[in-house]
């Protein structure tokens, strides 16, 4: 028997139904709408924008919320044993997330603001531009990867599992690395932006999921499923809304300067494409499941962007070019992430071979 698959029930995930499998096209009509929201109505926006405790958005929090309850909802702390199987998953993760992810991108950003695009942006802001492409990659993704996670079916512990553990690494190694990769002798971490962020996100929410399922299970198993089912598609709706709220937030910002964004976008781009490529073919050479594999290459691509965007106005200031660069990772992270989901459910069968043929022989289903 293959030690490393789920329990029956989540063996067969439902598949993606038709408002899914074309989300691509719903988050670029959000994002046309986003954009055009933020300009013909500007204050409104602008006020929901200021609505912010340590720099993190309140109602942005609270989508993110409708967003990962759903998931978390399906976790089950009784079996969170079951997550020591999948340590090379968890080895992966770590490995991709804090010894290449941060230094691919100060080498990405070395190549292209530096050298390839120097001639056409201002010379200024070069270094301000690194800057913010480092502080985005030195943020590992929080809450996003439940989304992520949920699209490819992926292991709700492991996901769960590998953002706790990103999240203790992160108060402890974000200033250290970005210090280093900066050249700068002492950060500022906005630790109250950071340490809000993984109450918000992470703390509030399980508690409020496991009180829930606690309740819900209670019923009956029946019941349960009947609600997973029912508030299933609440996620991606709030999804949607979330762009809504960020592209109108940042509109301006892709209208003023439109080449900036696009020369900003190429590293970051490379960036995730690189991370989620190299953690997903670890994973298939180590012999991990599939459902382990795409949370943890998912991870590794994704950023935690409010941290990010913080440290850099913190440090460098508002109209920076490391706040712009910051931004610009929030920018395209939904449509480009919902890419690699794409990749990953696609290559599932070219992924499982190479899987099995990788797994000890005592192992192998």
């Amino acid at each position: 028997m293959n030690t490393t698959t789920l329990p029956a029930r989540a063996a067969a995930p439902a598949p993606m139904n038709l408002f899914e499998r074309y989300l691509t096209v719903w988050v670029f009509l959000c994002i046309v709408v986003g954009i055009g929201l933020g300009q013909w109505l500007p204050g409104p926006f602008q006020a929901i924008g200021r609505m912010e405790v340590a720099k993190v958005n309140i109602p942005v929090g609270l989508l993110i919320w409708v967003m990962i309850i759903p998931m978390l909802l399906k976790v089950d702390f009784g079996a969170l044993h079951q997550v020591r199987q999948h340590w090379r998953g968890i080895g992966v993760t770590l490995f991709v997330n804090w010894a290449v992810k941060p230094f691919s991108m100060a080498l990405l950003g070395w190549i292209f603001i530096r050298h390839v695009f120097a001639p056409y942006l201002p010379a200024a802001q070069l270094d301000s531009y690194i800057a913010g492409l480092i502080l985005l990659a030195a943020a590992p993704c929080t809450a996003m990867v439940f989304v992520w996670s949920r699209l490819t079916h992926g292991h709700p512990l492991f996901t769960l599992s590998q953002v706790a553990l990103n999240d203790t690494i992160m108060v402890f190694a974000f200033a250290p690395i970005v210090a280093l990769l900066l050249g700068l002798s002492s950060i500022t971490v906005p630790w109250a932006t950071l340490l809000t962020s993984v109450v918000l996100y992470i703390v509030i929410p399980v508690a409020i999921a496991q009180i829930w399922r606690k309740a819900l299970l209670a019923r009956g198993q029946t019941a349960f499923d009947a609600a997973l089912a029912k508030i299933g598609p609440w996620s991606v709706t709030a999804l949607l809304a979330t762009l809504v709220l960020l592209f109108a937030f940042q509109g301006g910002a892709i209208l003023k300067q439109p080449l900036v964004i696009a020369m900003l976008a190429v590293p970051i781009l490379i960036q995730v494409f690189f991370n989620s490529a190299l953690a997903y073919w670890l994973n298939r050479r180590l012999g991990e499941s599939h459902s382990v594999a795409c949370p943890s290459a998912l991870i590794g691509a994704s950023n935690f962007f409010e941290l990010a965007v913080a440290a850099a106005i913190s440090l460098f200031g508002f109209d920076s070019g490391a706040a712009l660069a910051t931004v610009v990772g929030v920018l395209i992270e939904v449509p480009v992430m919902l890419l690699v989901v794409r990749v990953v459910n696609r290559s599932k069968g070219w992924y499982e071979a190479g899987a099995m043929r990788s797994r000890p022989a005592d192992t192998r289903a």
